[in-house]
């Protein structure tokens, strides 16, 4: 189950051929409260994400994913208007940021809980007032950590990362097989049994 209406995360998971239900929850993401490590801040939310939704599920899996942006200890969420999308950009132009995205998954089972939380570096290239503007009318900024997607348009602002490419569109797949592997379940045996059913018919 996942418990979150990223269609970024979904597309992703659909790729893998990953059979998943969206749960989503009520969970209310509070403020970043300062010096808070943002680490710990997107793990509290991607599991006040599971929480939320997890009472709705029985002897499921449910997964959750939290993402910002943080330059130079501030901390990006989605953008609360286009003008803060483009105060967003103006202020990563041409500087390096870090993406943060925290995990959880959830076994509705025994209501155990794992997480863990993926870090990368990614910087953008000197860009003009006139780019910014042209990127943001072709993009919905506003569902976005940063009000950027490195997916896409993001091919002509982003100069370079380091880390896991994936954890900038929010969903770091390899460290959440790490946490799967953990509850004895993993994407690769799933992909292989699905594989195989598939062979079979």
């Amino acid at each position: 189950m996942l418990a979150s209406a990223s269609p970024r995360r979904k597309q992703m998971l659909k790729e893998l051929g990953i059979r998943f239900s969206v749960v989503p929850g009520s969970f209310d993401e509070p403020p970043h409260s300062k010096g808070e490590a943002p680490s710990v801040y997107v793990r509290k939310n991607a599991e006040g994400k599971v929480r939320s939704a997890a009472h709705t599920v029985e002897n499921a899996l449910v997964i959750g994913a939290d993402t910002i942006v943080v330059y130079r200890g501030r901390v990006l969420g989605k953008p609360g208007s286009l003008k803060d999308a483009f105060d967003y950009l103006h202020l990563l132009n041409g500087r390096t940021h870090a993406v943060h995205t925290g995990l959880c998954v959830f076994d509705a089972s025994d209501s155990s809980c794992l997480s863990d939380c993926e870090k990368t570096q990614v910087t953008f290239r000197k860009l003009t007032e006139a780019e910014i503007r042209a990127y943001l009318g072709r993009i919905n900024p506003m569902d976005k950590a940063g009000a950027y997607a490195i997916q896409g348009e993001g091919a002509l602002i982003v100069e370079s990362i380091a880390g896991c490419y994936y954890n900038v569109m929010g969903f770091p797949i390899a460290k959440l097989e790490q946490l799967l592997l953990k509850k004895g379940v993993s994407l690769f045996e799933y992909m292989k049994k699905r594989r195989g059913n598939h062979d079979a018919e």
